[in-house]
């Protein structure tokens, strides 16, 4: 079983920031990517930022140059410093793990943290 904690959620007025953060823990043997999806009311999932294990990272469009995805590997945690934030950013935020235990390869998602932008 591997668990994932998120914190750093709220409302925030636009062009402001927040950050999120997503901690793994459990039966990891090793990760090959965490990352941040988020989901709009009426709308599907999708990705937002990823980073892989040998550090290359992959952005949504719509968030390059506004939000940073960070990892701690030695504590299994991700961060997602967003800044610039706009109307639109409004969703939930769900952290992933893509990881191997002792019994194979398997995806992890965290419970969800809502994020507003509105003035």
């Amino acid at each position: 079983q591997v668990q994932l904690v998120e914190s750093g959620g709220g409302l925030v007025q636009p062009g402001g920031s927040l950050r999120l953060s997503c901690a793994a823990s459990g039966s990891i043997i090793s990760i090959n990517a965490m990352g941040w999806y988020r989901q709009a009311p009426g709308k599907e999932r999708e990705l937002v930022a990823v980073m892989h294990s040998g550090g290359s990272t992959n952005y949504a469009d719509s968030v390059k140059d506004r939000f940073t995805i960070s990892r701690d590997n030695a504590k299994n945690t991700v961060v997602l410093q967003m800044n610039s934030l706009k109307p639109g950013d409004t969703a939930v935020y769900y952290c992933k793990v893509d990881y191997y235990s002792a019994y194979g390869r398997f995806d992890s998602w965290g419970q969800g943290t809502q994020v507003t932008v509105s003035s």
